[in-house]
């Protein structure tokens, strides 16, 4: 697979946007790490605009990481071991550490269906350097709806989820560690979102190998 540009994605997808998600997405891409179609090859997605409106402006998000570091001077991920569906890998940009657990969706539906979007992901990170522990994070491949919240159901437990451009957080962040053990201990994950177009999605991730991978991450960032 060839490698994304991580200019080109700068470029495509706008300066807040890179950082706030797709920047640790584009520096897996880049490395080839992740088995997903490069973007740079990919028609534009219906619900996916060049860039982010003007107006918009980071929000202040208690765990927010800044991915655009982790890009910065080229640095590639070095995979850890693949468990089930989710990879492990470690980086680290700039001497500061990173490690991460990272998994597609296994199935994903649109409706209206069949709307093109970008690949979506799951994944979850830790910065020693910066205290940040197992944080929860999704890209979800089209910019939601703006004040729209999304949702993400484990077994019998639904946790709201602050949105922005293309990127998911954990609204209350005093809710991120049973978040974190509910997806350890259960088989799939539910995420369901709007675009800014209108469009309802429906994304099913398997947690197969997700404890695993979680496991041998924490290791590396110990």
């Amino acid at each position: 697979m060839k490698g994304l540009d991580l200019n080109d994605c700068r470029n495509r997808v706008g300066p807040m946007q890179f950082r706030r998600g797709w920047g640790l997405l584009a520096l897996l891409l880049a490395a080839g790490a992740v088995s997903a179609p490069a973007l740079a090859q990919q028609p534009p997605a219906a619900d996916t605009p060049a860039a982010p409106p003007a107006a918009a402006k980071p929000h202040k998000h208690k765990h927010a990481a800044e991915p655009a570091e982790a890009v910065a001077g080229g640095t590639k991920p070095t995979l850890l071991g693949q468990y089930g569906d989710w990879g492990a890998y470690t980086a680290s940009p700039g001497g500061k550490k990173i490690c991460f657990a990272i998994a597609k969706p296994s199935s994903s539906e649109t409706n209206p269906p069949n709307r093109p979007r970008n690949p979506a992901y799951m994944f979850i990170s830790s910065r020693p350097g910066d205290k940040v522990s197992n944080e929860i994070s999704v890209i979800v491949g089209y910019p939601f709806k703006s004040s729209t919240e999304a949702t993400l159901a484990v077994g019998s437990a639904n946790f709201a989820l602050y949105t922005q451009q293309d990127g998911a957080w954990i609204k209350d962040a005093a809710e991120e560690p049973r978040l974190l053990e509910a997806l350890r201990a259960s088989q799939s994950a539910v995420l369901r979102g709007s675009s800014a177009k209108g469009t309802r999605t429906t994304d099913i991730f398997s947690l197969k190998g997700l404890a695993q991978a979680l496991d041998r991450s924490d290791k590396d960032c110990k």
